[in-house]
C-alpha cells in the first residue's frame, strides 16, 4: 500500500489574503485603491533586494566584458518580462543580437498564450540551454515569481553546471530557484489582491529589479555617458532628433554641426560626440573608432585622452 505524501505547501506567491475576501463587492475607488497599494508595495518589496543585486552586477561585469553573453529564461509572465527587458537592451543600448539569448518555455507561441505544461519540461529547458553552449563567461538570468517553476529552475541548475553565472530572480523564499543559483536575488512581495495573480505585485517587483540589474550593468559596460544613452540605435526620426540634442549638450556644438557630424559617424553618437569634440585636432572618423577601441567603448575616457594630448592615431 502506497504510503500517502500530503501536497507540497503553497509558495507564498500563491496564498491567500483574507483582507481581499469581498473585494468584488468594494466600490471601484476602494478596488483601485487597494490594487495601488499593492503596487506601491511590490516596489518597496525591491529595496530589500539591492544588496543582492549589488552582487549580482559585480559577479556579472567582469564575464560581460570579457564578451560574454546574457541569457533570460522564464515561463509565463516571469518568462515575458525577461525577454522584454532583453530585447529592450539591443535599440537602447545597441547590445549585439548575438549576445543575447532569449529562453521562454513553450517558445514564440507562449509570447500569446499559454502552452500546456510548458513550465513543467525540465527535459525542454536543459536542451534548450545546452543547444546554446553555455559558457563560464555567460550570465544567465532565472525568473520565477514562486521562484519553483521546473523549466526555469533546471536552466539555471544546468548552467550553473557549466560554470555561467547564474542569477535567479523570484519573490517566494526558501525556493529552488534561489537554491539553486549563484547570485539569489529575493524580492518577497507576499500573496496577491487576486491570488495566484502574480503579474500583479510579483511581476511589478520582477519588472523593476530586471530593470535596475541590466541598467545597471549597461552604465558600467560604457553604454551610457553623463546619463545619456550614448549608444541607441538611430531607428527612426525621433530618435535621430535625440542624438542631434545629445550632442548639442556634451559637445556645445549648433545643430547643423551635430547632423553633419552624426552623417561623418555614420549615425554612431560616440563617434560623432568625439569628431565634434577633435575638431579643431582635425580629428577623422578612423581616428576617432581607434581611440574609441583604445578606451573599450567608453566615451567619457576617450574624451579625457582627447583632452590630454592630440590625437597620433593611424
Amino acid at each position: 500500500m502506497t504510503e500517502y505524501a500530503p501536497p507540497p505547501a503553497p509558495a507564498r506567491t500563491e496564498t491567500l489574503d483574507p483582507r481581499y475576501d469581498s473585494l468584488e463587492q468594494w466600490p471601484a475607488a476602494t478596488l483601485l485603491s487597494a490594487l495601488l497599494d499593492s503596487q506601491l508595495d511590490a516596489a518597496a518589496s525591491v529595496r530589500a533586494a539591492l544588496p543582492a543585486l549589488e552582487t549580482a552586477l559585480a559577479e556579472a561585469l567582469p564575464r560581460l566584458e570579457r564578451g560574454g553573453r546574457l541569457f533570460y529564461v522564464g515561463a509565463g509572465t516571469s518568462g515575458r518580462l525577461g525577454l522584454q527587458d532583453g530585447v529592450e537592451l539591443i535599440p537602447t543600448y545597441n547590445w549585439p543580437r548575438t549576445r543575447l539569448v532569449l529562453m521562454l518555455a513553450g517558445g514564440d507561441a507562449a509570447l500569446f498564450s499559454p502552452v500546456e505544461g510548458a513550465e513543467d519540461d525540465e527535459a525542454e529547458a536543459i536542451r534548450t540551454l545546452l543547444a546554446h553552449a553555455p559558457t563560464p563567461d555567460d550570465v544567465v538570468i532565472g525568473i520565477a515569481a514562486s521562484g519553483g517553476t521546473p523549466y526555469t529552475c533546471a536552466a539555471i541548475g544546468r548552467a550553473r553546471a557549466a560554470g555561467s553565472l547564474t542569477i535567479g530572480m523570484a519573490c517566494s523564499p526558501d525556493s529552488r530557484l534561489l537554491a539553486e543559483a549563484q547570485c539569489p536575488v529575493l524580492t518577497y512581495t507576499g500573496a496577491e489582491v487576486i491570488a495566484g495573480s502574480t503579474r500583479m505585485k510579483a511581476g511589478t517587483a520582477q519588472k523593476i529589479t530586471l530593470n535596475l540589474l541590466s541598467t545597471g550593468l549597461m552604465v558600467r559596460l560604457g553604454h551610457t555617458w553623463r546619463g545619456q544613452m550614448v549608444d541607441m540605435r538611430l531607428s527612426n526620426a525621433k530618435l535621430v532628433r535625440r542624438a542631434h540634442r545629445m550632442l548639442q549638450h556634451l559637445t556645445d556644438c549648433t545643430q547643423p554641426q551635430a547632423e553633419m557630424a552624426l552623417q561623418r559617424a555614420e549615425g554612431s553618437i560616440k563617434l560623432a560626440a568625439l569628431l565634434l569634440q577633435g575638431q579643431n585636432m582635425g580629428l577623422q572618423p578612423a581616428q576617432a573608432r581607434t581611440l574609441l577601441a583604445l578606451c573599450n567603448g567608453r566615451l567619457g575616457l576617450a574624451f579625457e585622452r582627447l583632452s590630454q594630448t592630440a590625437p597620433m592615431l593611424a
